[in-house]
């Protein structure tokens, strides 16, 4: 990604500041995912610390939830006020912005977004913190992490939660056990129903899919513009290398950052198809190698929920931008990353359940 920033700023001529001030962004963002994979893979980090982190932060999370959305139901200002580190430079005063909530007359009037930047990013969080959830070895902390996670993800009201949250529940453990026979059971069962109801579930898709945009339409539509605008320069402007900086968008898009809310579409126009294939293949190296671990390892089957939490906010965020909220799932996969690839034992009455802890991460 760093070559592809320094060829699109040589193609487009752009002054040294400039690239100096992207390769920093480079740093802060991708750079910053990398260390902390790299981190996880080298330092003796045990994933049930993380996990037990996580979930003391939930409980924390929990007690203040009421409190937030007392202030917000009372009036209270959305933004109290912009910490000072915003002088010192960054993308935009909304990453330094210290509050409780944002208006959304759509539903309840407000969105939590906690401490995170805004309230979707606030979901990204509770995604990793339901994986953190899941995987803790005490039913009480278990239940907290998870409970707390469904509770953020609704006050947040993040659309991409519906999608997530049930495949991290359902699909997760499925995916853990791919080579014993009660998945292919399952997949068979729900392969047969769907064939005999398919023309129903067609239209729940379709009705499911305009309710989704419909939620929020404006939303959607400034989304979608983002990216047909991205994906239209990418391909005729700087297909290899992209552009090399964002840019900030029309008043179609209400002056968001082209490239924006996306992280695919970020790439393809910042760094072109180059900057796009390096994000793709470690990503799906990284799944295909968890997959398989994830067969004998827990501390695989956690990591292997971190990288779906991933994928899954990869089309709804900017991974680089919030990778430094992304840090607990960036750990628990380099982590996992330095275990070996054992052969899986389907015979093996000893093998543990989905949601078991390996004796590694005691």
């Amino acid at each position: 990604m760093a070559i592809a920033l320094t060829a699109a700023h040589i193609n487009f001529d752009l002054d040294f500041s400039q690239f100096i001030k992207s390769l920093f962004g480079w740093v802060k963002g991708w750079g910053l995912i990398g260390a902390f994979i790299f981190a996880g893979a080298d330092l003796r980090i045990k994933q049930i610390v993380i996990f037990r982190a996580s979930n003391i932060l939930a409980l924390q999370t929990l007690m203040l939830t009421p409190v937030l959305a007392a202030m917000a139901l009372a009036g209270a200002p959305n933004v109290l006020y912009v910490s000072p580190l915003y002088y010192l430079g960054g993308t935009g005063p909304m990453f330094f912005e210290v509050g409780s909530h944002t208006w959304d007359y759509n539903a309840l009037g407000f969105r939590l977004h906690y401490f995170a930047p805004w309230s979707p990013a606030a979901a990204f969080c509770a995604h990793i913190g339901l994986v953190c959830g899941m995987f803790d070895r005490s039913r009480r902390w278990r239940w907290i992490g998870i409970f707390t996670a469904l509770v953020v993800c609704a006050m947040s009201q993040s659309r991409l939660s519906l999608i997530a949250v049930p495949v991290l529940l359902i699909g997760l453990p499925l995916l853990s056990n791919v080579l014993r026979t009660w998945p292919a059971a399952v997949a068979a069962m729900l392969a047969t129903v769907s064939t005999l109801l398919l023309t129903q579930i067609k239209d729940g898709i379709n009705d499911a899919t305009q309710a989704f945009i419909s939620a929020r339409a404006d939303s959607s539509r400034v989304r979608s513009a983002l990216a047909r605008i991205a994906y239209h320069r990418w391909e005729n402007e700087a297909p290899i290398f992209g552009h090399g900086a964002v840019e900030r968008g029309s008043h179609l898009v209400e002056f968001m950052p082209i490239g924006s809310h996306h992280t695919w579409h970020g790439l393809l126009f910042v760094k072109g198809a180059v900057g796009f294939v390096a994000l793709a293949l470690p990503l799906a190296w990284s799944f295909f190698e968890l997959l398989a671990k994830a067969q004998r390892d827990a501390t695989a089957r956690a990591a292997l929920g971190m990288v779906l939490v991933l994928v899954f906010n990869s089309f709804g965020e900017n991974l680089e931008i919030l990778a430094y909220l992304a840090w607990p799932g960036l750990l628990a996969i380099g982590i996992a990353s330095r275990h070996r690839l054992r052969t899986p034992r389907i015979w093996d009455s000893q093998l543990r359940p989905a949601f078991s802890v390996h004796p590694e991460l005691a």
